[in-house]
């Protein structure tokens, strides 16, 4: 069991480091699925993990100068109020409860399946806001609306933690379509590190965080994202949405039915 789980690890790493999304997307309902592990230590436990593998991209983006520190403020503004909040709910009905668990399978595979959405559709979302500037948001209008951004992000990570890549990067992309496919994933990464962090944390309070599990994972990821990050221009990008879009709605519906 502890080399399948090494095995996991080293698989949604490759994954990740060949498209930069699917980490929460693939790993959390893998472990459920696949492990049979409660759907609620599958997501506390996804979250330490990414909280620890995204602080070395944004290290990496940081000294590139591709984050956008106002915009990482503004999300997190919204995003780690919903989060905490999100996490006494949790505490208050029963976060290791048969029905809870249930209902947390249920948004998982709902997340997912934004996910496919995000995946498919950006870049077409991207050209539907640039296309005419009347679409766009400025100043206050802006600044509001990526706090609110913010706060369904963090409610949608704590529950499922799916949502901080993929669809977090679209909400990006509508907000700022100005923004460089590099300034997109910088701040995209970066907000979403204090806001997995402060998720883990309310899950370990909970008592649905799994640590050795966590370490499992660790081991194996971090080579196949070394591995992913290296082979990824060598296969067409379009081809690895594609793939991964039809993976991720197979699993979600694995998960509704």
């Amino acid at each position: 069991m502890t080399l399948s789980y090494v095995v996991t690890g080293f698989v949604v790493g490759i994954l990740v480091g060949l498209t930069g999304v699917g980490g929460g997307s693939l790993m959390t309902p893998l472990l459920a699925l696949l492990f049979g592990i409660s759907p609620t230590v599958a997501v506390g436990t996804d979250l330490a993990f990414a909280s620890i593998t995204k602080v070395a991209g944004t290290a990496a983006h940081r000294y590139r100068g591709t984050v956008h520190w106002n915009i990482v403020r503004l999300l997190c503004i919204g995003a780690i109020p919903a989060s905490i909040v999100a996490s006494l709910a949790l505490k208050h009905f029963g976060a290791l409860d048969k029905d809870i668990a249930q209902i947390i399978r249920y948004s998982i595979a709902g997340s997912v399946l934004l996910t496919v959405v995000a995946l498919l559709f950006r870049g077409r979302m991207q050209a539907w806001v640039q296309g005419s500037p009347n679409r766009q948001l400025y100043g206050t209008n802006l600044a509001v609306a990526t706090i609110v951004s913010g706060l369904i992000l963090g409610t949608l990570v704590t529950v499922s933690s799916i949502g901080a890549g993929a669809i977090g990067a679209t909400l990006l992309v509508l907000l700022y379509p100005r923004l460089t496919p590099a300034e997109i994933a910088g701040t995209d990464i970066a907000y979403a590190v204090p806001l997995t962090a402060i998720a883990a944390f309310g899950h370990w309070w909970l008592g649905s965080l799994n640590w050795a599990l966590l370490a499992m994972l660790l081991i194996g990821s971090v080579p196949g994202i070394t591995l992913g990050s290296l082979a990824a221009r060598a296969i067409p990008e379009k081809f690895l949405r594609g793939l991964l879009a039809t993976t991720l709605t197979g699993v979600a519906y694995k998960l509704i039915f």
